[in-house]
């Protein structure tokens, strides 16, 4: 103890060489997640991953992330490669930096993220440490548990689609070919995690179909934060003003327009229903089908469809309660493969869905079991203009099916709900190590030791 206050103070002496023993010392494993994004990133997956790992550093825990070095928006942002941020210490990796314009930049920036990540987390891990692997990129799980293999780490998967049947689905050119060596590779990286966490039980379904073992797969849906989207009544949401959507019903969509959901159906609708004044459509976010939906619009004459960007995070709460009515939509072929996280954002804003794709699909069984939406095949465009029609006419059955959705919200997919599910799989499988000290300890000669250092 002495030594330890002159070693404060600043000085340090030296009085012999002490020949110790070995003694058996605890030490806490660390966390270590990895993710292409991360904070300050806003993607999906960043925004999941930042509020696990900050709630789990706050709670005193040694938590790591390693990521890449740009953002989902600016592949040529250029982030610092070491931080702590709010508690996690964060090790960013260097990689191409193509983006998601073309399919070989996309692939290239993949690569160098799989070498960079494998090599940073072969320096960090220690035995008994526990790694936890996201889907992005694909395939991470492959280097994860090659990793925890060697350094007898402990594997948690968490999988946000499951690739490569995703790409085999949307006939991702050449997926085919290599699709079942990827396969196995994947699947021989799940049965070696301690757990593997899906976002539904369909997903769950599917890997079973695999032969992951039923006793190492979780599902913990995705969340969102309920104490910052709470709903908001239309005559608090300067939004409408703004867009010119006061006195209309809307009906909206919010997030990726992207290839896995199907938009045809919606603008159908929004075709037939184009007289009706009372009646508008929106489209908020950005994606790769965002081009052809503004081409149709433009082709069709719809005037009751207008688009607006992604929202800042300090508008988020105004902008989900925007439409009266959101769409969800996912490809059939998909289901099990993906859960549309948007579903959670809209049920914390109090709104209902209208569901576009499998009728027993994920969402589709949500909305029948909490009773707080409507389910259509692809196609079914006649029912659907029918069912807008009569909720525009019954504004009260809008009203209580978003009350039912906030409820459920509240019961089963709130951020305190998942994330206390989370704490309770990671102290399950984590726990102390014990690791021998040195047989001799040479207790430095005298000389002064910088303040703040050892």
């Amino acid at each position: 103890m002495r030594e330890l206050e002159r070693r404060a103070q600043g000085v340090t002496e030296v009085t012999a060489i002490a020949s110790i023993k070995p003694v058996a010392s605890v030490q806490s494993p660390k966390t270590i997640f990895i993710n292409r994004y991360f904070f300050p990133d806003h993607s999906a997956t960043s925004q999941l991953l930042s509020d696990l790992t900050f709630d789990l550093a706050a709670r005193g825990q040694d938590i790591h992330v390693i990521t890449g070095g740009q953002l989902y928006t600016d592949p040529k942002a250029s982030l610092l490669s070491e931080e702590v941020i709010c508690g996690v210490k964060v090790h960013r990796v260097r990689t191409s930096r193509f983006g998601r314009a073309r399919l070989w930049g996309r692939m290239l920036d993949y690569v160098t993220f799989y070498l960079g990540a494998t090599w940073r987390l072969l320096r960090l891990i220690k035995p008994g440490d526990v790694v936890v692997a996201k889907t992005d990129p694909p395939m991470m799980s492959v280097c994860a548990a090659w990793a925890a293999r060697i350094r007898k780490g402990i594997l948690i998967n968490w999988v946000q689609d499951l690739f490569p049947e995703v790409a085999t689905s949307l006939e991702v050119p050449g997926i085919r070919f290599v699709a079942p060596i990827l396969k196995r590779l994947r699947n021989d990286s799940l049965r070696q995690g301690h757990a593997t966490v899906v976002l539904g039980a369909l997903m769950a379904q599917r890997l079973r179909d695999e032969n992951i073992p039923s006793d190492r797969i979780t599902v913990i849906e995705n969340w969102a934060d309920g104490d910052v989207i709470q709903p908001v009544s239309r005559q608090d949401n300067p939004l409408l003003h703004e867009w010119r959507l006061e006195g209309k019903f809307v009906l909206g969509y919010s997030g990726n327009m992207g290839h896995v959901h199907e938009f045809k159906t919606m603008i159908d609708a929004a075709e037939r229903l184009k007289d009706v004044t009372e009646i508008a459509f929106v489209f908020i976010g950005a994606g790769i089908a965002r081009h052809w939906l503004e081409t149709e619009v433009a082709d069709r004459g719809l005037r009751n469809v207008q688009f607006q960007p992604y929202q800042p995070d300090d508008r988020l709460r105004w902008s989900l309660a925007v439409p009266d009515v959101h769409f969800v939509s996912l490809r059939p072929t998909l289901e099990g493969l993906i859960v549309p996280s948007k579903f959670y954002g809209i049920a914390a804003a109090g709104r209902p869905v209208i569901h576009i794709g499998d009728p027993d699909g994920e969402i589709a069984c949500i909305l029948e079991r909490e009773q707080c939406g409507w389910s259509f095949c692809i196609g079914e465009v006649g029912p659907l203009t029918q069912r807008i029609l009569h909720l525009f006419q019954r504004r009260n059955e809008v009203v209580e099916a978003g009350q039912r959705a906030r409820r459920a919200f509240d019961r089963y997919y709130s951020r305190t709900q998942a994330l206390n599910t989370w704490r309770a799989l990671l102290d399950s499988v984590g726990g102390p190590v014990l690791v021998a000290s040195s047989e001799e300890k040479k207790i430095p000669q005298k000389s002064p030791v910088a303040a703040g250092k050892d």
